[in-house]
């Protein structure tokens, strides 16, 4: 098989490079290790910046999108029983987020592919990058039980951190910068409407809470826990308890009960690998970077980095110039870091780490009294909650 740009992952990441070369008339095919009935179903972030709702429209991806979604001009952040709305469009000239879950852009983008698009192939395991320093990079995977080659002019390995991509990039080439996190996510998914319109993220003694939504009839909620927790660890009841406490405010707002359908625990850290492209390979995502889902970066960095590898290989084959693919790694570095930046200060001041000082608690709640009374410290947030901009 051979083809323009070979791509490893049908995530949002892979699906919608996969729709924007197809747009602009540049053949790719798509190789994803799980099967259809997965990745349709694979729950995962859900919160989309004004960028990459415009993305999706413009591709020709967003009309149940903007059916189906929420969207939100705001959050509220609670802290001491204290209750304060960030206001999106009044702080950034009128972006606001989309609530739309990755299942859903997934299931969308899949459509289109099969229907518009070049071969999207389910149980393709990608098995490694070869020649990725050249100019005919290949990818060997294995698909209805034989193994292939597929011959490319380009390769974005959008398969995750655990993929074979990175791992085609001489480590003496490669800077990892990491960080751990004592603590992670227990989240739930319940069948009862939303008790707030909005998101709503909870400073508390006893660690952080975050109110969100899937549909105006599924709640998405998480607890911080400690880092290992188990899923099965916390029974239903104790867990909407502790909701309970950490959203608890001085008014009447009361948090509605319902059936718990789902329990999983997300461990927190920060990941970024540089650099992201060597010869002809790109990274796209989680094989490059990972963000604590605190502030809903995830996918839109993903988004903002296939945005950025299409528009060069756009701008490469009508000019003939290269500069656009050559500077891939520096552009993208740039959003990501900024990301990476913005979720650490938001982690930091929404979770309250094992062991911390009086000092550190009355840090925290002076901050985000800052952010409450200061419109350059909520615009600071509010512009970037809402989105960095692409390239």
């Amino acid at each position: 098989m051979r083809t323009t740009v070979g791509i490893i992952g049908a995530g949002p990441a892979g699906l919608l490079l996969a729709r924007l070369l197809h747009n602009a008339g540049i053949d790719s095919v798509v190789l994803e290790s799980r099967d259809r009935a997965y990745v349709e179903r694979r729950q995962r972030a859900g919160i989309l910046e004004q960028g990459t709702a415009d993305v999706l429209r413009a591709a020709g991806a967003g009309e149940r999108m903007d059916r189906e979604g929420l969207r939100h001009d705001g959050i509220e952040l609670r802290f001491d029983r204290t209750r304060h709305r960030v206001d999106f469009p009044a702080l950034t000239g009128g972006r606001s987020v989309m609530v739309y879950a990755q299942t859903e852009v997934c299931k969308d983008l899949i459509a289109l592919q099969l229907r518009e698009g070049g071969p999207l192939l389910f149980e393709a395991e990608a098995l490694a990058v070869e020649d990725a320093g050249t100019d005919t990079p290949r990818i060997r995977f294995r698909h209805e039980g034989r193994e292939d080659v597929l011959e490319c002019s380009y390769v974005v390995g959008c398969d995750g951190f655990w993929g074979v991509a990175r791992k085609a990039i001489p480590a003496g080439l490669t800077q990892v910068f990491e960080r751990t996190y004592p603590f992670g996510w227990l989240g739930i998914l319940a069948d009862v409407p939303p008790s707030h319109d909005e998101l709503v993220y909870a400073r508390h003694e006893r660690g952080f809470a975050l109110l969100s939504m899937r549909s105006p009839a599924v709640s998405r909620l998480y607890l911080q826990v400690p880092d290992g927790t188990e899923p099965g660890a916390w029974g239903d009841e104790e867990i909407w308890d502790e909701l309970e406490r950490r959203f608890e405010t001085a008014d009447d707002w009361y948090l509605q009960r319902g059936p718990i359908t789902q329990k999983t625990v997300t461990p927190m850290r920060s990941y970024v690998h540089e650099p992201m492209r060597h010869g002809r390979l790109f990274l796209a995502g989680d094989a490059a970077h990972i963000v604590p889902p605190t502030g809903a970066k995830g996918l839109n960095l993903a988004a903002g980095d296939v945005v950025t590898f299409a528009r060069a290989l756009v701008h490469q084959q009508e000019t003939g110039s290269p500069e656009l693919l050559d500077a891939y790694s520096q552009t993208c570095l740039r959003r990501v870091w900024q990301a990476e930046r913005f979720s650490y200060d938001m982690t930091t001041l929404l979770h309250r780490a094992p062991g911390a000082t009086a000092f550190e608690d009355r840090l925290q709640l002076a901050r985000l009294e800052r952010i409450a009374s200061s419109r350059a410290a909520e615009t600071d947030l509010a512009e970037a909650y809402t989105g960095f901009p692409f390239g």
